[in-house]
């Protein structure tokens, strides 16, 4: 019989199932990334089918998604631009507003005009 090292045959097992790990992990993220997903531990674990323990324990893998959750809290979200711009665009927008509440009230002060004289040609004809 061959020299059977259980030890060696465990260290080998695990080494597989870690890099294993890492490779659904690193396609999870990409994954998120693509869908500009928001990248946390929970996020990556339900993408990747792993717990989140493994995540927490293992040193690379949590510094690596702290490093990401990181750069996306620091980015500003479409919705923060969206807002900024608004901000930015306040001033024009309440002077287009004034000016259509300006035309809208021409336009309502002609149609009462228009409405006497309606209501005069029907008091004449009764």
């Amino acid at each position: 019989m061959t020299n059977y090292d259980r030890k060696e045959h465990l260290k080998a097992i695990h080494a597989s199932r870690k890099a294993t790990t890492s490779q659904k992990v690193d396609k999870a993220i990409q994954r998120l990334v693509r869908a500009n997903d928001p990248i946390n531990f929970n996020s990556v674990a339900s993408e990747a089918g792993v717990a989140k323990a493994t995540l927490y324990n293992n040193r690379e893998l949590r510094e690596r998604i702290e490093s990401l959750r990181q750069q996306q809290a620091e980015t500003p979200t479409p919705k923060q631009i969206k807002c900024e711009l608004d901000e930015n665009n306040k001033d024009a927008i309440i002077a287009s507003l004034k000016r259509k509440i300006k035309k809208l009230e021409e336009e309502k002060k002609q149609l009462r005009e228009q409405l006497k004289f309606a209501y005069a040609d029907v008091y004449k004809q009764i």
